[in-house]
């Protein structure tokens, strides 16, 4: 779009030329018809006219010493700068092959001398007329494709609107109707216990008060092995007091999570909302028959209270995750074929904190063919007053043609029928336009990637 619109009737003509009778014949043809002209007895001078001045159209001819037209041709077309202006060669050769080798190299036009003055002008003006029709629809279909993606963004927000009032509505409720029970159990489990306790002290009295039963009570001792139950009743009441205060941390997290009755800005712990995606995510991090668990690296720092629509930022988080799982799981699936290097697995676990802890329900093994999986989150306070969330995987990486477009919607480097292109690009749309934030993504093919979110501590009103 380099036309010169100071003048809609006085078109800018550059003519190149090393024969001034030639240039001063063409000037005085194009200045009679209402054309700006400018002139330049060889290549280098009609390149530095185009940088100084961009013309509308050249007429340029070919043989020239030093620089012929073609390779002025090749360096206009060669430039953005000057790539869009059209180019009309002007030349006494009348051959083919110099006709074909002129559009080769981007002349839009050829006229061959001698020519018809009327001819040129008429030229001028179709070359003139196209490029602005031209302009024209590039300006059309500038204005449609910001038309597509606001149109494209406004369907993913409407989509992740339905969906997320859907899912905490859903989450809500499982949870609400989920604690009720799980609350009475872990409530009585304390006088389960007691009772259970009263029992076994009754009936260790009843030995010491009568240590020679009847034949009946022996046989019924024996059929129950009772000595092996009074030992294993408080292994048992200790397992379902564990079992029932996960089965409440789960609850939490996922009333947490969703955050159905918080749709409004608050200050918030985000090391806590991180804690309770992993929750949510541990039947995704423990150990499968096909890969080991995967471990994740907390690095933390001293995070104040962030101010920040605490659900959206754990769909961030849940989306970030997701998608670092499933890079991991890509990359292990495409090397379990080829033969590794032991790696030690003592246990499968995940690192909660310092401190390693195993997954709930895993059946430790000691070795695995396979390269451990790690995902690293590191927090920190910028000095920009923004807090930062680093989240990194050891997968394949991504490869530098699509990390432009990782936040387009729907768009996915995933297999068919495994994403749907909606994640990232959600979350671009939660840290950039609703935080004020920014979110990156640093790859290396063969390292894993690493995004990098980034948002105001305080929200500016």
């Amino acid at each position: 779009m380099h036309f010169n619109q100071t003048n809609h009737h006085k078109r800018n003509i550059l003519v190149v030329d090393d024969t001034p009778d030639n240039l001063r014949l063409l000037s005085a043809m194009l200045t009679a018809q209402g054309f700006e002209v400018r002139k330049a007895l060889n290549g280098k001078m009609a390149l530095t006219a185009c940088q100084m001045v961009l013309p509308d159209v050249i007429l340029l001819d070919i043989n020239m010493p030093d620089m012929d037209g073609y390779q002025v041709c090749q360096q206009l077309k060669a430039d953005d700068k000057t790539s869009q202006i059209p180019v009309i060669f002007i030349s006494a050769l009348d051959d083919v092959v110099d006709k074909v080798k002129a559009f080769d190299v981007g002349g839009v036009d050829y006229i061959a001398k001698p020519f018809h003055g009327a001819e040129v002008v008429l030229r001028i003006e179709n070359q003139i007329n196209l490029r602005l029709l031209q302009v024209k629809l590039q300006e059309k279909n500038f204005l449609l494709q910001n038309a597509l993606d606001n149109l494209k963004a406004a369907q993913v927000q409407q989509i992740q609107n339905e969906k997320m009032v859907a899912l905490g509505q859903l989450v809500a409720g499982l949870a609400h109707e989920i604690n009720n029970p799980i609350s009475f159990i872990y409530g009585n489990l304390q006088y389960a216990g007691q009772y259970v306790q009263d029992l076994v002290n009754l009936i260790e009295v009843y030995q010491q008060e009568y240590p020679k039963p009847t034949s009946k009570i022996q046989e019924i001792a024996k059929e129950i092995d009772l000595n092996f139950v009074i030992n294993d009743l408080q292994n048992l009441i200790g397992a379902m007091y564990r079992g029932s205060d996960r089965i409440r941390e789960i609850v939490l997290a996922l009333q947490h999570f969703s955050r159905h009755d918080e749709a409004e800005m608050k200050r918030v712990n985000i090391h806590e909302d991180i804690e309770n995606t992993l929750v949510m995510l541990q039947h995704r991090l423990r150990e499968s028959t096909d890969r080991p668990a995967i471990i994740v690296v907390k690095n933390y720092g001293n995070l104040p209270l962030v101010t920040c629509y605490a659900s959206g930022l754990n769909q961030v988080f849940m989306h970030l995750l997701n998608n670092a799982i499933d890079a991991i799981e890509e990359k292990l699936g495409n090397q379990s074929s080829n033969p590794y290097s032991l790696t030690p697995v003592d246990n499968s676990y995940s690192t909660w904190g310092d401190t390693q802890v195993a997954a709930l329900g895993e059946t430790p093994k000691p070795q695995w063919l396979l390269p451990t999986p790690q995902i690293k989150i590191h927090t920190e306070v910028t000095d920009l007053n923004t807090i930062k969330i680093a989240i990194a995987d050891n997968g394949p990486g991504i490869e530098e043609s699509l990390r432009s477009r990782l936040f387009d919607p729907f768009f996915t480097t995933k297999p068919v029928g495994k994403g749907s292109g909606l994640g990232l690009s959600i979350s671009y749309q939660i840290i950039v336009q609703k935080h004020r934030g920014n979110i990156t993504c640093n790859s290396s093919i063969g390292q894993g990637a690493e995004f990098a979110i980034e948002i105001p501590i305080e929200q500016p009103r």
